[in-house]
């Protein structure tokens, strides 16, 4: 069998090469390139994106065809995990007050806090939520795991509020979708216990960021760590780079060394599924917005 053709796209080049084209790899996930050049798609039967999050591909014309949608499930899960619970290690034991002293040559003895037997609210029972769970509770925190629907160790999503008052770390890893998106609002950081600490790795469009702001500066919150933010890169002028106790990244919690790798590799594994006709990995559920298996969201 002859190999494919393959043809590279940019964001500005993507309309003109579609058509024709059946496989689509959108290695630029957050990129809104394929909604504007869709009405060029026309012999497009799989789509898939190199991450985990498929929102910037849930537009009503690919939602509403025959299009395969599948993502990247899988590569994202420990990094993740790793990078959640270094951040809990680090916020708790302030590492940046200490780097922040030690880079004015100050000698400032404190107390830090336990980690172990403190709560954790996990949003998002999908791998990465699971994943993140798991390796909270290896460190002896408390961890209620919250999903779209309840069991096997998993509060429906209903159960947040009553579970949010004993939340002293709230970690968002859940897709964003209509149901979550601004899920973490001015009401939702309200019911928080004063001092709480939030953690995004999960979208920006999660939390508005404004009310998030504010209960930062307001001293409700004791501190934030967010990978990831509404517009991205993060504007210069947002109060969240100056605010205390928020740590910034730029979107960077699952991409360990070698991610590229494993993501070409999981492509390239269903590529020759596709091409023997048998079933693909990581296929969403397009009604839902994620990959769908029993006892996870």
């Amino acid at each position: 069998m002859d190999g494919p053709r393959v043809r590279f796209a940019t964001d500005e080049t993507l309309a003109a090469n579609l058509p024709g084209t059946e496989v689509l790899l959108v290695w630029d996930f957050l990129s809104t390139a394929v909604r504007e050049a869709w009405p060029a798609a026309d012999a497009v039967r799989w789509v898939h994106t190199a991450s985990a999050g498929v929102d910037r591909l849930t537009f009503p014309a690919l939602l509403d065809s025959d299009v395969v949608l599948t993502n990247s499930r899988g590569v994202f899960d420990t990094p993740i995990a790793e990078y959640v619970t270094g951040l809990v290690i680090a916020m708790a034991k302030d590492l940046p007050g200490t780097l922040a002293a030690q880079s004015r040559r100050e000698w400032r003895h404190r107390e830090s806090e336990r980690v172990g037997g403190r709560t954790a609210v996990v949003v998002g029972s999908g791998p990465i939520g699971r994943a993140t769970a798991a390796m909270l509770a290896a460190v002896g925190m408390r961890v209620e795991l919250v999903g779209r629907r309840g069991g096997d160790g998993v509060h429906p999503s209903g159960a947040l509020p009553e579970l949010l008052p004993r939340a002293e770390w709230l970690v968002l890893a859940a897709p964003l979708t209509d149901a979550t998106r601004g899920m973490l609002d001015a009401a939702t950081l309200a019911a928080l216990p004063p001092g709480a600490r939030v953690i995004n790795v999960g979208r920006g469009a999660l939390v508005v960021q404004d009310d998030l702001a504010d209960a930062l500066a307001s001293g409700h919150l004791g501190g934030a760590a967010l990978d990831v933010f509404e517009r991205e890169p993060l504007p210069a002028d947002s109060p969240l780079w100056g605010l205390p106790g928020v740590i910034v990244s730029p979107h960077m919690s699952g991409d360990i060394l070698g991610w590229r790798d494993e993501l070409e590799a999981l492509f390239v594994d269903n590529l020759a599924h596709y091409r023997a006709g048998e079933p693909l990995r990581n296929v969403v559920d397009k009604t839902l917005g994620f990959v769908s298996s029993t006892g996870s969201a």
